[in-house]
Parts: C-alpha cells; structure tokens; sequence
C-alpha cells in the first residue's frame, strides 16, 4: 500500500501541547501559534476508519490553504505559513464552540431528515414538495455545536444565542461571513464547472477580532456536484455525480455501517483505499484547476518535522 500518515508524535520548539483529532493533529506553539497536521485519517459518521487514504493529508491541507488565500479579503484568517505540503502553521484563536453550516441543495443529512418528516431544520422552516439535490432558493444556515467527542448536534441562532455560545453581535457577524464565503466559494466552484452544494466554517476569536479558522472548501467540510448534468438528473430523479466524502459514507451504509453501537467497519482493502486517494485527488485538480504533484512519502514524519523546525528557525 502507498504510505499513508496516520499517527504522529511531534515535539517541536516551545510545544505546549498537541491535540489528536478525527483528522488533524494540533500542536500548540507557546500559546501563540498552532502546527496544524493534516493526517491521512479519514473519518465518517464521526468514527475515524481503520486505514489512511494516501495524500488525502496533502489534498486536503493545500486545497485548504488556497481557499484561505482567496478568502483573505471577506474575513481574516489564521493561516500564517504552509510549511510543509500537509501542514499549516496559524495563529491560536478561542474557537466558538459552533460549526457554522450553510446548505445551498437539499442533500445528504438535511435530505435524510426532510425524507422521515422534518419540514424545520435548525430553526430554518423548510416547505413541502421539495426533491432530493433540489436548489434551496437561497442558502440556508443550519448550526452544529462543536463536540469535543461524539456526534456535533444540530442547534438554532436562538439557542445559541440563547445558550451563550455566541453573543448575538458576534453570531450576526458569522451569519454574514458565512455567507459571503459560500457565495466566493460557489463563484470560484462555477468557474471549474461545480455546484459547491454545501460546507461548514470555523470561526475563532483572538484579541476581540474574530477569525476564519481550521479548513475550508475542502472534500471533508464541504459537497460538490459536477454542474454538467446536474438539471437533467435531477429531474429524472437520478443520483448527482458529486465530488465529497458523501461516496464514503455511502460505501459504509451499502456495507452495514452508520457508526451506530455493534456495527462494524467493512474491510477497507488497499485497492478501496487507493481508490478513494484517486477520488480525492480529482476533486483536488478540479476544484483548484491544476495538476496535483505527489510529495515524496518516503518517510512522511521525519519531512514534516524537518520542514516545520526549519520554519521556526527562519522565522
């Protein structure tokens, strides 16, 4: 199997902590910077999958890294440096403990509900009559809290605001953010022949100013369909031909697995995962319009830890 990186054990300059995630791993640079790893772990249903998926990393952090740069100018970001092909170094914000999520189609988690029922979702009322992969007539946000462990669960502006999780100036605040960023994220979606159907924000704030943090736009946070046939499908009822993580979890589902208590991971040979490395990698050549380059994998760790502790130096 190509080599994936799946676990790493840093100790940089003036590290403080590390945080392992679903995903990335976080390194804590003096309470002022953050390292963050975009391992090649892959998770669904908020259970992080037995085997890697080679450069999901390398995708993942330098699609996300070009979003923030093309960003830059709707609302200021933490990204800092790219050190290394699956690495951003960024400045430590508070993270506001929601995820901010905006759906322009009707798909995925938000069709499941509709399907069994829900005509309100997140506080949003959503009308009868509506298809699968149908175009909402204009984005709406529905919220998620922001789990340290477990499932994220949905939640309204008013129980947020409600809750003291966001002031109600702050959250008006990411409401427009949120917006503008899926209205810059669907242009530049459009100009690659995409439909970006929906994604999630992280905001964060450091010194009272508030900041876009994490990742952005990338297969893991966001939903793209192909634009080339979207209408003709949908009318006809059909499966989109999509670029996200979506195919992942619908594999799982085909083959028994939703995360639930007693279920069980299929097995995930290394021809799936490779074809699943492939998938990334189109939607990182047709989101971003370039030729992916591989990174030399030989030994992923001692890579990054040279080229971060090279940063630090040259700073």
């Amino acid at each position: 199997m190509k080599k994936a990186l799946v676990r790493t054990d840093f100790k940089f300059p003036q590290q403080k902590s590390v945080y392992h995630g679903k995903v990335r791993d976080v390194y804590d640079i003096n309470d002022e910077l953050l390292v963050m790893v975009v391992t090649d772990r892959i998770s669904a249903f908020d259970v992080i999958l037995p085997e890697g998926i080679p450069y999901k990393g390398q995708v993942l952090n330098q699609i996300a890294a070009k979003f923030l740069d093309a960003t830059s100018d709707i609302v200021p970001n933490w990204k800092v440096a790219t050190p290394d092909p699956m690495v951003t170094v960024g400045l430590k914000c508070d993270p506001f403990k929601v995820e901010m999520v905006i759906r322009g189609y009707l798909t995925g988690s938000a069709w499941r509900e509709y399907k069994s029922g829900a005509r309100s979702l997140c506080g949003v009322t959503l009308p009868d009559g509506m298809k699968e992969n149908q175009k909402f007539e204009t984005p709406i946000i529905t919220p998620t809290t922001k789990a340290d462990e477990g499932h994220d669960e949905n939640i309204s502006k008013d129980e947020i605001i409600a809750q003291g999780l966001v002031s109600k100036e702050d959250y008006e605040l990411l409401e427009k953010y949120t917006m503008a960023l899926f209205e810059r994220g669907t242009k530049m979606a459009k100009d690659k022949g995409l439909i970006l159907v929906d994604t999630k924000y992280e905001f964060g704030k450091k010194d009272g100013k508030i900041y876009l943090i994490d990742e952005i736009h990338t297969p893991d946070s966001s939903r793209y369909f192909y634009a080339d046939g979207y209408q003709e499908r949908f009318e006809k009822g059909e499966a989109q031909r999509q670029l996200s993580k979506e195919f992942v979890r619908q594999w799982l589902m085909e083959n028994g697995f939703q995360g639930k208590e007693g279920q069980k991971v299929p097995e995930m040979t290394e021809s799936y995962c490779n074809s699943v490395s492939d998938r990334y990698i189109e939607l990182y050549e047709k989101i971003v319009g370039e030729k992916f380059v591989k990174a030399d994998t030989d030994n992923l760790s001692k890579r990054i830890e040279v080229n971060v502790n090279d940063f630090f130096q040259n700073r």
